[in-house]
């Protein structure tokens, strides 16, 4: 069974706190891929401050480096709202014909995770793929929570079926956000080894976020 990893957001810029995560969850847990899923208009958010071109074009330059990491455009083909479940359905599909038995990967944060009971048909998402939760070395999972009650229902420790299943993966979490990032730039401020060099050489070329506070 191969797994592919889907690691969804806006991306709105991409920095290394999504990048060495999801470095480290490929390496734990052998994933063939981890594909970078930028959504097109986020249901629990406002709108990224820049276009779907310009966050896909930044993608493309951090994970350059990385083959075991690509950039999937299925969200902003799409367009309108952009639900998880209807993502996995449609790359579930996608996989569908392979020789090779394929599990889907969802990775998130224990802050995504603490929520996921409120995503929309959650139970769909568990019916498609497995999920990784990832989280700092020591940090507690939000077990007594009703997401929890989801993590202990499902948990595991190793994948052995394509779907319904749940492991949570130490990792380095940097204290990094969007938002910071956001706010820095339009301070004029250094984001130096916040990011990718070829990232932030993008958005200086492009003077982006100059205007765009984050919130």
């Amino acid at each position: 069974m191969r797994l592919i990893g889907i690691n969804g957001g806006t991306f709105d810029p991409i920095h290394y706190g999504h990048l060495r995560p999801a470095l480290e969850v490929q390496q734990s847990l052998g994933l063939e891929q981890v594909r970078f899923v930028p959504c097109y208009q986020p249901v629990h958010r406002g709108q990224p401050s820049v276009s779907a071109v310009q966050r896909c074009e930044m993608i493309e330059l951090a994970i350059a480096g990385q083959p075991s990491f690509c950039l999937d455009t299925i969200e902003i083909d799409r367009g309108g709202p952009s639900y998880m479940v209807d993502t996995l359905a449609a790359l579930k599909q996608r996989y569908a014909d392979s020789e090779e038995s394929t599990a889907l990967v969802l990775i998130m944060g224990t802050d995504a995770f603490a929520n996921f009971h409120k995503w929309h048909n959650w139970q769909e998402i568990l019916r498609l793929a497995n999920i990784a939760v990832t989280h700092r070395p020591g940090e507690a999972l939000p077990l007594y929570c009703q997401a929890g009650q989801i993590l202990r229902a499902h948990h595991v420790r190793h994948f052995s079926q394509c779907c319904e299943q749940i492991v949570d993966v130490p990792v380095t979490q940097l204290d990094l956000s969007a938002t910071a990032l956001r706010n820095y730039l339009h301070q004029g401020q250094s984001v130096d080894y916040l990011m990718p060099p070829t990232v932030i050489d993008y958005i200086q070329q492009h003077q982006l976020y100059r205007d765009a506070k984050g919130n």
